[in-house]
């Protein structure tokens, strides 16, 4: 490696950014990774799930070639992945042991923030109570059958008396996922099942200090260029301690993160232990891949690539933003990356004489003619 920080142009940040999240295109337009869905959930920690479908076409879209969305969800039904509420209050997908990880540093702020929430649906400490009884007690009976469905355990409570009216179960669930005692597992048909998460899960007794540097080294693996506050903000966590934690982390193991300078910000990116070829492998100038333009890609919506960053001028402005978040209600649309800019929209089964995109102003039209291409080919229903 080249002595001072890498100096990186946007163009060939966003490519590294790229293939750090595992969406570098092969030569036949197909994601190169060989990674089974388990590694690379478990390579990203956690990626944005409060949308089932769209979570698990970004799992499979990361995946070896010829990844299927039943792959994805036989991993579920195995008990490899799991779905819950990890950080900033939503629904994330991950491992067991990263799940308890998680919950661990992050439960606590969750519960605290929601509580005006909780008040205002007349959820005090002695219905969550309750609720909490009844569920474990559920829970425990079904855990031979795979778990309970959500309007199962609704029922369940609306019969012990615990109010279920409007949100009021869905609280009830977040807040019991939060407090780290249940979370999504297996199928049912197309949704999941809610099922107890084991008091002595892997991860659940990991030290917090070395749990957060342990996430962070994880963090600018599978998203740098990155920054310390990007990472805060991704786990709901307060900026110091997290600053903190990454130093700390590039004291114990120098070698394993990257300085960047990315336009002149300092930006950071983790060295893979496993060489799956997405770390920094040398200067910018000497890297074909960091070079060349990585063409188009297309993600479901709530992506990483996207979402997993306080921080988005890098891959998109206001713009491009606008077309993949048109409204007001939090729902991020599928994405079109050019280049790793996010150019756009693009939706699989367009209406009759629709365009199956909504992009920027100024895509040329060889772009536009690849990015039809692509949508036709997407694998992935």
């Amino acid at each position: 490696m080249p002595s001072g920080p890498l100096q990186l142009s946007s163009d060939a940040a966003r490519r590294l950014r790229l293939r750090t999240q595992g969406l570098t295109l092969s030569d036949g337009g197909a994601g190169s990774s060989e990674l089974s869905p388990v590694d690379v959930v478990r390579r990203m920690v956690a990626l944005q799930g409060q949308d089932l479908p769209a979570v698990l076409r970004a799992i499979a879209v990361r995946s070896r070639p010829g990844t299927t969305i039943d792959d994805i969800r036989a991993r579920f039904d195995a008990g490899e992945l799991v779905r819950g509420w990890t950080q900033r209050g939503t629904l994330f997908a991950t491992t067991p042991g990263d799940l308890a990880a998680l919950v661990s540093l992050t439960g606590e702020r969750m519960i605290h923030s929601g509580r005006r929430v909780r008040a205002a649906e007349g959820l005090d400490d002695a219905v969550v109570a309750q609720a909490e009884e009844v569920a474990l007690e559920a829970l425990a009976a079904a855990a031979i059958n795979g778990g309970i469905r959500r309007v199962g355990m609704i029922e369940l409570w609306q019969r012990a008396g615990v109010p279920v009216e409007g949100q009021r179960g869905y609280h009830l669930i977040s807040t019991l996922g939060m407090r780290g005692l249940l979370h999504w597992g297996p199928f049912a048909g197309a949704q999941q099942l809610v099922v107890a998460t084991p008091a002595g899960a892997p991860g659940a007794a990991e030290e917090p200090d070395a749990a957060l540097r342990r996430l962070a080294l994880s963090y600018f693996t599978s998203r740098g260029p990155a920054t310390p506050d990007d990472l805060a903000w991704w786990l709901g966590l307060p900026k110091v301690p997290v600053r903190a934690a990454v130093s700390a982390l590039r004291e114990e193991k120098p070698d394993a993160i990257v300085e960047v300078v990315v336009d002149g910000k300092i930006m950071l990116v983790g060295q893979e232990a496993g060489g799956h070829g997405l770390a920094v492998r040398t200067a910018p100038g000497l890297d074909p891949e960091l070079a060349t333009p990585s063409g188009v890609v297309l993600v479901p919506g709530f992506d990483e690539i996207v979402l997993g960053y306080q921080d988005r001028e890098l891959v998109a402005d206001a713009e491009a933003m606008r077309t993949v978040v048109p409204f007001t209600n939090g729902i991020f649309r599928p994405a079109v990356l050019l280049d790793g800019r996010l150019v756009g929209t693009w939706r699989r089964a367009p209406k009759r004489g629709e365009e199956p995109y909504e992009l920027v102003p100024g895509v040329p039209t060889r772009a536009r003619t690849a990015i039809e291409a692509a949508v036709a080919a997407w694998p992935l229903g």
